[in-house]
């Protein structure tokens, strides 16, 4: 098991309010809706507690001294700090837990959630990833 700097009391803190925001929405909303509608949701719950959200934001990519203005898009940048990729599939695909990795990596952000909400229990569409 790899070993990880600790994160601060505030990446962790909002690490508690994303899984929170989640399971309000789940609970309220339940599974089979759009992405984008509990993308929605969730920026409308973690900026109901304080947080700084924005969604759908595109992240250049430097490579080989050039830089890539298309590289990346997050679903959702919390505080600068974590990320939070949403979905609303049936099943999940392997690829997803590697792009969230990369993006994590590619940005510098040590945080980052993958939500599924097409699960009968938002516990066990909730991943956490750590880089």
């Amino acid at each position: 098991m790899k070993k990880y700097k600790e994160l601060s009391p505030i990446e962790e803190d909002i690490a508690k309010k994303i899984v929170n925001a989640a399971y309000n929405i789940h609970k309220a909303l339940g599974p089979g809706l759009l992405e984008k509608v509990y993308e929605a949701c969730m920026e409308h719950e973690l900026k109901k507690v304080g947080l700084n959200v924005k969604r759908q934001i595109d992240i250049p990519i430097v490579y080989d001294g050039l830089t890539f203005e298309e590289g990346l898009r997050l679903d959702i940048l919390v505080n600068e700090l974590v990320i939070v990729e949403l979905k609303a599939a049936e099943t999940l695909n392997k690829v997803w837990e590697a792009q969230i990795l990369s993006q994590l990596k590619l940005i510098g952000l040590r945080l980052g959630f993958l939500i599924n909400f097409t699960v009968p229990l938002i516990k066990d569409g909730i991943k956490r990833y750590r880089i």
